[in-house]
C-alpha cells in the first residue's frame, strides 16, 4: 500500500477457513435448495405445509446458533464447538441421505421414513447452530492484530474487517452456488439418494481441510473474562428480586391534613444494581451480554423483513418456477431449484465492483474513507429487497393472467422460467449490502470476547425470519381460505395468489425500513461510546 503501510490481505488461516466454509455452504445448499421440492414430491406434502416446514426448519438452525454462541464464548474454545458441532452436522448428513435411499427401497414406509427424515434435519440444526457463528468468528480471529478490526464509523483503516466479512461471504456465495446448481440437477435428475449423498461427502471433506491447519491457527478467545456467565445471570436476577421484595412501602399519617401518602423506603434499586456490577469478587453482577444484546435489539428487530424475505427464494419462488416453460433447446430442463444461482451469481460478479466502483464513488460524495458506513449499507439492501418484492408481486400478476386465458386444465404456463431473474439478480445484489453488512455490524458491535454471540446474533435475524415467515403463512390461511378454498397458498398454482403476499411483504418491508431510519438516526456505535465515557 502507498505510504509505506503494511499490507492488508487476509493470510493463509483465512483464506483455508474461507474455503472451508464454502464446502459448508455446498452442502447445506445442496439439501435446503430443493427441499421444499423433496418435501411435495417424495413426502407428499402440501405446497403451504411444505414453505412452513422449510421455513421452520431454517428457523430452527439459525436460532441454536444464538443458544450455542453464549456456550462457546463463555466456557467451550471455538475450535472445539466447531468440531464437536461439525461431527453432530455429519450424522445429521449421512441419516438424511438414509432416509432417502430407504425412501427409495421401501417406498410404502411414509411414517416412519417422515419421522426418521425430520430427526435428520434435527440432527443438522443443532450441528449448524454451534458450527457456523464459531466458524466465523474464529475466521475473524486470524487477522493478524486487533488493530485490523476496527469498528468505529468513520475509521482511517478501516480494511481489514470489511475485507474479510466480503470475502468471506464471496466464498459461502461460491459454494452455494455450486451446491443449488449441480445438486438441484442431480437431485431432479439421478434421485435423492445420491442427491444427499453428495453434500455429505464434500462437508467431512471440509472437515478434514479444517483440521489440516490447526497448526497455523491463531486461537485469540479470552477465556479469563465472564467465564460464569450463566451463573451470574442468575444470581444477579435472585439479587434484583430480592432487593425489590425488601422494599416496602410506609403508610405514615398526615396530622395536619390527615391525607395518607405513599412513601417509599429510601433504598434506591439502582444504587443496589450498581453495587452489584461492581461486586466482581463475588460474582453477582448483570454480564455485559445483556447490555449489549438489549443496545442490539431494536436494530435486529428492523432487520427481521429483510429476513423474510429472504426466505422466498427457496419456497415460493421455487414453487412459481415449477408452473412456468423451463425448456433450453428440446433436451434441456431447468431445475426451478437452480435459478437460486443467480442470487449468488449476481453476487460474485458485482462483490468485486462494490469496493472497486462503488465506495470510490460514495467517497467522493461523503468524503469518508469507508464512503457508506455500516448502517447505510444495510439500508440500501432493505430498499433493494423491497424493489424485488414489487417486481415479484408484477411477475406472479403476468402468470396468473396468462394461465386464467389457458383452455387446458395444465398448471404450467407457455411464461419463461427467466422472467423469475430480476427478483432473483436485485435480491442478490442486496445481499451484498445488507448480509455483508449485518455482519460486520454485528461482530464489531460486540466486545472481542462475545464474538461468536455477535455472529449469532446476525444469524438469529435470519431465524426468527423463518419463524416469522412459517407463522405469516399460517395466518394468511386463516384469513383466506373459506368454503373448501385453500386461499393464497393454494395447491393448484392458477388459483394461488402469490402477488397479493408478494405486496404484503413489500408494505410491511417499506414500514420496517421507515423504523430502521429513525432509529439510525440516534444510534451510537460501540466505539462512541467508549470515547463519550
Amino acid at each position: 500500500m502507498a505510504g509505506g503501510q503494511r499490507s492488508r490481505g487476509l493470510n493463509k488461516p483465512c483464506i483455508l477457513l474461507i474455503v472451508v466454509a464454502g464446502m459448508e455452504r455446498f452442502a447445506f445448499k445442496g439439501v435446503v435448495s430443493n427441499l421444499v421440492t423433496y418435501l411435495t414430491d417424495v413426502v407428499k406434502m402440501s405446497n403451504s405445509t411444505a414453505a412452513k416446514t422449510v421455513n421452520s426448519w431454517c428457523g430452527l438452525t439459525s436460532m441454536l446458533a444464538l443458544l450455542v454462541a453464549p456456550l462457546a464464548d463463555s466456557y467451550w474454545y471455538r475450535y472445539s464447538t466447531i468440531l464437536a458441532s461439525s461431527f453432530l452436522y455429519i450424522i445429521g448428513l449421512l441419516a438424511l441421505t438414509s432416509t432417502a435411499l430407504v425412501g427409495t427401497w421401501i417406498p410404502e414406509d411414509r411414517t416412519s421414513g417422515s419421522s426418521f427424515l425430520f430427526w435428520s434435519l434435527y440432527l443438522i440444526s443443532l450441528g449448524l447452530g454451534g458450527y457456523n457463528p464459531s466458524l466465523q468468528a474464529f475466521g475473524a480471529d486470524q487477522l493478524e492484530t486487533e488493530e485490523d478490526l476496527p469498528c468505529t464509523k468513520d475509521e482511517k483503516n478501516p480494511d481489514s474487517k470489511s475485507l474479510f466479512f466480503q470475502w468471506w461471504y464471496f466464498g459461502i456465495c461460491s459454494g452455494s452456488l455450486l451446491g443449488v446448481t449441480v445438486m438441484s440437477y442431480i437431485q431432479d435428475t439421478s434421485g435423492w439418494g445420491i442427491g444427499f449423498a453428495i453434500p455429505t461427502i464434500v462437508m467431512i471433506a471440509s472437515i478434514a481441510f479444517f483440521s489440516c491447519g490447526t497448526r497455523f491457527y491463531t486461537y485469540r478467545q479470552d477465556r479469563d473474562v465472564n467465564w460464569k456467565t450463566l451463573e451470574t445471570i442468575v444470581q444477579a436476577i435472585k439479587a434484583i428480586t430480592s432487593k425489590m421484595m425488601n422494599c416496602g412501602i410506609n403508610l405514615p399519617a398526615n396530622k395536619s391534613s390527615h391525607v395518607i401518602e405513599l412513601e417509599l423506603q429510601e433504598k434506591p434499586l439502582c444504587r443496589d444494581t450498581k453495587d452489584l456490577a461492581e461486586n466482581h469478587k463475588s460474582g453477582i453482577y448483570l454480564p455485559e451480554s445483556i447490555k449489549v444484546v438489549l443496545r442490539l435489539f431494536p436494530i435486529w428487530t428492523m432487520l427481521l423483513m429483510f429476513a423474510v424475505i429472504f426466505q422466498q427464494p427457496a419456497t415460493f419462488f421455487t414453487k412459481q418456477g415449477m408452473t412456468m416453460k423451463r425448456n433450453i433447446g428440446r433436451n434441456l430442463l431447468i431445475p426451478p431449484a437452480m435459478l437460486q444461482s443467480a442470487i449468488t451469481v449476481s453476487i460474485i460478479v458485482l462483490m468485486p465492483l462494490y469496493d472497486k466502483v462503488l465506495i470510490p464513488f460514495t467517497r467522493l460524495i461523503t468524503r469518508k474513507e469507508k464512503g457508506i458506513n455500516v448502517m447505510q449499507r444495510m439500508g440500501i439492501g432493505m430498499v433493494l429487497s423491497i424493489i424485488a418484492m414489487v417486481i415479484a408481486a408484477l411477475v406472479e400478476k403476468k402468470r396468473l393472467s396468462i394461465s386464467s386465458k389457458l383452455e387446458s386444465q395444465s398448471e404450467t404456463v407457455p411464461l419463461s422460467i427467466f422472467w423469475l431473474l430480476p427478483q432473483y439478480i436485485i435480491l442478490g445484489i442486496a445481499d451484498i449490502f445488507t448480509v455483508v453488512g449485518m455482519q460486520e455490524f454485528f461482530y464489531g458491535e460486540v466486545p472481542i470476547r462475545m464474538r461468536t454471540m455477535g455472529i449469532a446474533l446476525y444469524s438469529s435475524v435470519f431465524g426468527v425470519g423463518s419463524f416469522m415467515s412459517a407463522f405469516l403463512i399460517w395466518l394468511i390461511e386463516i384469513f383466506t381460505s373459506s368454503g373448501g378454498r385453500q386461499g393464497w397458498f393454494s395447491d393448484d398454482m392458477r388459483e394461488a395468489r402469490l402477488d397479493k403476499y408478494y405486496w404484503l411483504l413489500a408494505l410491511s418491508s417499506t414500514f420496517s425500513l421507515l423504523l430502521y431510519m429513525l432509529l439510525c438516526k440516534y444510534y451510537k456505535s460501540r466505539s462512541e461510546l467508549d470515547s463519550e465515557s
